[in-house]
C-alpha cells in the first residue's frame, strides 16, 4: 500500500526521465537551490526533483542542498514527510510579503510563490498581487545582495491575455489585451508586472534573470485546495462522481503534464539566456477544456455533464478564450517533452489513485 508519493514506482519514473530530459541537468550537482512556493504543485515537483537525485548520488559532493520555501513550517513539514535524503532538505517558513528573515547563500532561486488558482484570486486580489510583485522585490533585492548565479521567474501565459484570433499560438513577444479593471486580472497583471520588474533589476543591477512561462500545468502532486478544472476533474472521477462542466469546455489551451513542466524550467535555468522569457508548453498538448474533460473520464469510466455556472465561478474563470502557448524558442536549447495529454493524463490519476486507496 502507498501512503505517500515518495513510495510510488511510476512518480519515481517520471522524476527519472524529467532528471534525464533537462539540458545540463548536472551543472546543478552538489548546488544550493532555493524554491519558493515548495509546497505548490510546481515547487514540490522541482524538489522531489532534487531529492531523487541526491538519493542516487554516491558522491556527498554531487548532492543539491535544496532550501524550501512556503508561508507555513507545518505545511512544508506535511508535505515532505519521507522525503528521500531530508538531510539535504532545509525548510524556510517565510511570507513573501514581509520583509525576509533568512540569510542562506545560495546559487539560484526558482521563484514560484504566488497564488495559482481561480478560487485564491477571487478570494484575494489584492494579495495575489502584492504576493508577486512586493514578493518578487524582496527576493530580487536578496539575489543581488547575495550575488544569486541565476533567478528563475515562474510567470504564466496569461500574461498574454486575449490575442487577435488569427494568432495561432503566442509567441514570447506578443503581447494581448487584459481588462485591467477586472479583479480577476489581479493574476496576469501583476505577473507582467513582475516580469518587468525582473528584467528591470538585471539591466540596473546585473541580476541574472530567465523567466518561465508556464501553460496549464497538470500531475499527481497537485494540492487538495486547488480548484483549477483540470485539478477538480481528476479529484471528481477519483472519487467516483462524473465531471460537471460549467461552460461548453471551448477554450483551446496548452498543457503540460508536470514531469515536462518541470524539465523545462530547469532546462532555462542551466542553458537559457539572461533576460529571456520562454514558454514552457507541449505542441501536442492543445486541446479544449472539454477534451481534457472527456480524456479524464473515459480513463475512469465516468461521464462528462453540463451545468449552467453560478456567479461565483464565472468570477473566477479567466475571459481568455484561446490560450496556446508556442514552445519553440525553449526546444531550441534541446528540451524536448516526453508526455502527451493522454499519458500525462493517465500517469497522474494512476499515481493519485494509488495513494487515495492507500488511505
Amino acid at each position: 500500500m502507498y501512503k505517500t508519493l515518495y513510495e510510488v514506482t511510476q512518480y519515481q519514473d517520471d522524476l527519472r526521465i524529467s532528471i534525464k530530459n533537462t539540458v545540463d541537468f548536472r551543472l546543478l550537482a552538489g548546488k544550493r537551490i532555493m524554491i519558493t512556493g515548495a509546497t505548490g504543485l510546481v515547487g514540490s515537483y522541482l524538489a522531489d526533483m532534487f531529492s531523487l537525485w541526491n538519493l542516487e548520488q554516491s558522491s556527498v559532493l554531487s548532492k543539491i542542498q535544496i532550501y524550501v520555501c512556503s508561508r507555513s513550517a507545518k505545511n512544508l513539514e506535511k508535505r515532505f514527510k519521507g522525503c528521500w535524503e531530508a538531510s539535504c532538505l532545509h525548510f524556510i517558513e517565510q511570507d513573501f510579503n514581509e520583509q525576509l528573515h533568512f540569510d542562506e547563500q545560495v546559487d539560484f532561486i526558482i521563484h514560484a510563490a504566488s497564488n495559482a488558482y481561480p478560487a485564491a484570486f477571487n478570494r484575494d486580489p489584492v494579495g495575489t498581487m502584492l504576493t508577486n510583485i512586493i514578493g518578487t522585490n524582496e527576493l530580487l533585492q536578496y539575489a543581488n545582495a547575495k550575488k544569486v548565479k541565476r533567478f528563475v521567474f515562474i510567470s504564466t501565459g496569461e500574461v498574454y491575455g486575449e490575442m487577435n484570433k488569427d494568432v495561432v499560438a503566442f509567441l514570447e513577444s506578443h503581447s494581448g489585451y487584459i481588462d485591467i479593471t477586472s479583479p480577476r486580472s489581479c493574476y496576469p497583471s501583476s505577473k507582467r508586472a513582475a516580469e518587468t520588474l525582473c528584467v528591470s533589476y538585471g539591466k540596473q543591477f546585473g541580476v541574472d534573470v530567465v523567466i518561465a512561462r508556464l501553460c496549464h500545468t497538470y500531475g499527481p502532486n497537485v494540492t487538495g485546495s486547488d480548484n483549477r478544472a483540470t485539478a477538480q476533474f481528476i479529484y471528481d472521477v477519483l472519487v467516483g462522481h462524473d465531471i460537471i462542466l460549467k461552460s461548453k469546455g471551448l477554450q483551446l489551451r496548452s498543457y503540460s503534464y508536470i514531469a515536462d513542466c518541470a524539465s523545462g524550467i530547469l532546462s532555462i535555468m542551466t542553458s537559457g539566456e539572461c533576460g529571456q522569457a520562454y514558454n514552457i508548453a507541449n505542441p501536442d498538448s492543445r486541446i479544449t477544456i472539454s477534451d481534457f474533460a472527456h480524456i479524464v473520464a473515459e480513463f475512469a469510466g465516468k461521464s462528462v455533464k453540463f451545468m449552467i455556472p453560478n456567479s461565483q465561478h464565472q468570477s473566477e474563470e479567466t475571459p481568455i478564450s484561446r490560450a496556446v502557448l508556442d514552445s519553440h524558442k525553449a526546444e531550441l536549447l534541446g528540451w524536448r517533452n516526453q508526455f502527451g495529454p493522454r499519458e500525462g493524463i493517465k500517469h497522474t490519476m494512476e499515481i493519485m489513485n494509488l495513494i487515495k486507496k492507500a488511505k
